[in-house]
């Protein structure tokens, strides 16, 4: 396994450079200290950035909290064997479950074994240096046949190993800056922060739950059952990285768990989100579970029939014997330092007019249950949902979802780079799906120039034909019902104009100037792309050779330097609602 070269993270070589300053792992999100120091930003600039996808990104920010621990980085090829064939790495930690950092092929080649790249977040920010101390090639047909015990692309599973990149280049990381969640920030808990949430509740022991579902009625009675027999404090830990395709989005989710959670009183109860990238790998998925509950503290893990299991095949036959989880994460217990908790199915006995564990069924209950199909079709219906099924608070909930009211709306962020968009963005659309089912989607700049505008330069006629292009896709999405921050530098006030105008024709357009002062932006320099225009190595830059028509009449002017991301979603929203009182920018 990758492991530091030293105790603080080791010094690490980049194209013949030593990286001339130590950051602890797991320091700056363990909540330890700062981000890293303007020196270590700067040295990652200079190296080559690899755009980290959505499960790269769950398990990088698990490496570096230590919610993956033993693991200190992404897997050579000894440790990638070895856990495929004994579940362990190959000094013998068990551990069940891959975790490499697949790259393409021409990135690979860029890259000497012994340098440096930065891992880098959708917006291009540095979240962590790897040091590169090998690459392989795995045999994604071996792994998907020993992780998930079929080659059948019908499983979610295999399909995403089959279709990973080639080439896996491994090492030790060093963290670089926290990642930057934006959504329910009040439930997000490293697993240090987390060991003291669970501690502070007076309890012994902490029973911990993984859910990937809305909790249901019977979900609610498995848990306060085990929490009442153990006489423990429950930890609902929902997985919020990427599930199964298909699955309800974690805003719903969240909204649902909060909705419920008083009906566990008195017993303590405590929500903390997770941040993994589940495989849908079954036993081995169960095992891997349960030690990283234990990373983040707790003493019981409740496992279920068919555990992180995708359900059935296409055959209609589940894709793994009912207890497996249970048998396989039971013979581990000891050695992860958990206790595991094969608890029974809760079930509805319609004769009883109550739930029992399906353990203690007679053959003349009359057991209950909702499809997943009928369940949408009454949300999506407005039929009643049986009180037995789930609560009402939750229903609500989940009908909001389903048949939440349309009405588009474009806001477009515009002001000079780093002014703060991309992260206004984020925030808009974190806060407006916490608390409602509306579609939203971020249409961010850098994300745009990749894919949308890819191949346009930077003269005033491309960066027209940018705009207007976002405008163009906006406008669509309001058509549908849709609501859409643009995050935009969009200095001219004529394509500004257009995208206006392209987007009225179908709903409300809010332009929103975020105008922090250019010293400001200057200042924070992520990219350092200002010291490069004002060194003369990069020419066409706004603000600096390259003007900014500022906004005659937007509807809202935000200054990110007195006007933290949450509070300028918030006055926003304000504007967005036509809620009472003063949207203000400071």
């Amino acid at each position: 396994m990758a492991r530091p070269a030293a105790a603080g993270g080791g010094p690490l070589n980049a194209s013949n450079k030593i990286f001339p300053m130590t950051i602890p792992l797991s320091a700056t999100l363990a909540g330890d200290g700062p981000d890293a120091s303007a020196e270590a930003l700067r040295f990652a600039a200079t190296l080559p950035k690899w755009p980290l996808d959505a499960r790269q990104a769950c398990d990088l920010e698990l490496i570096l909290s230590g919610g993956f621990a033993p693991l200190t980085g992404f897997l050579g090829e000894r440790d990638w064997r070895s856990v495929l064939d004994r579940l362990r790495l190959a000094d013998g930690a068990l551990w069940p479950i891959p975790v490499v950092l697949d790259v393409d092929r021409a990135f690979a080649d860029r890259i000497a074994d012994g340098g440096s790249i930065a891992l880098v977040d959708g917006e291009g920010l540095p979240l962590a240096l790897l040091a590169v101390e090998s690459r392989f090639e795995p045999d994604l047909a071996a792994e998907a046949t020993a992780v998930f015990g079929t080659l059948d692309p019908a499983h979610p599973g295999v399909a995403d190993t089959l279709g990973r990149r080639p080439v896996c280049l491994a090492g030790p990381v060093i963290a670089l800056r926290r990642p930057a969640h934006l959504d329910f920030p009040h439930l997000r808990h490293t697993p240090g922060e987390l060991r003291e949430r669970l501690a502070a509740t007076g309890m012994a022991r902490v029973v911990a739950f993984q859910t990937r579902n809305p909790l249901h009625r019977a979900h609610v009675e498995l848990t306060r059952h085990a929490a009442d027999e153990l006489d423990a404090a429950l930890l609902l830990h929902p997985a919020v990285g990427r599930t199964r395709p298909g699955d309800i989005d974690h805003y719903t989710r969240v909204r649902c768990y909060e909705a419920v959670l008083p009906r566990y009183a008195p017993r303590p109860v405590v929500l903390s989100l997770l941040p993994l990238a589940m495989r849908m790998a079954g036993p081995r998925e169960a095992l891997w579970h349960a030690i990283i509950r234990r990373n983040h503290g707790a003493t019981h893990f409740i496992v279920g029939r068919d555990h992180a299991g995708p359900g059935n095949d296409p055959s209609g036959k589940p894709w793994y014997p009912p207890l497996a989880a249970q048998e396989l994460t039971l013979a581990h217990a000891t050695e992860v330092g958990i206790e595991v908790v094969a608890f029974p199915a809760i079930v509805w006995a319609a004769n009883r007019g109550r739930h029992v564990r399906s353990d203690e069924l007679s053959s003349d209950d009359l057991v209950e249950d909702l499809s997943g199909t009928e369940l949408r079709r009454r949300l999506a219906t407005g039929e009643p949902i049986p009180d037995w099924f789930t609560y009402p608070e939750a229903a609500r909930v989940l009908r909001e979802a389903a048949t939440s009211a349309r009405g588009g709306c474009c806001v477009f962020l515009t002001g000079l780079p780093a002014s703060g968009k991309s992260t206004i963005a984020r925030a808009l659309a974190a806060r407006w799906m916490e608390e409602s089912a509306r579609p939203v989607t971020v249409l961010d700049g850098d994300e745009v120039r990749r894919h949308l505008s890819k191949g346009l330069g930077f003269s005033r006629e491309d960066r027209d034909a940018n705009v207007e292009r976002i405008g163009w896709v906006a406008a669509e999405i309001v058509r549908h019902g849709g609501f859409v921050v643009c995050a935009q530098i969009a200095p001219y006030a004529n394509s500004r104009a257009e995208a206006r105008r392209l987007v009225e024709r179908y709903g409300r357009f809010l332009e929103v100037h975020v105008a922090t002062p250019l010293e400001e932006c200057e200042r924070r320099d992520p990219k350092g792309l200002y010291a490069l225009a004002r060194a003369g190595k990069l020419e066409g830059f706004t603000g600096i050779d390259d003007p900014y028509e500022v906004p005659a009449s937007p509807e809202l002017a935000i200054d990110t330097s007195v006007l933290e991301p949450r509070a300028a979603a918030e006055a926003i929203l304000t504007v967005v609602a036509g809620r009472p009182g003063e949207a203000r920018s400071g």
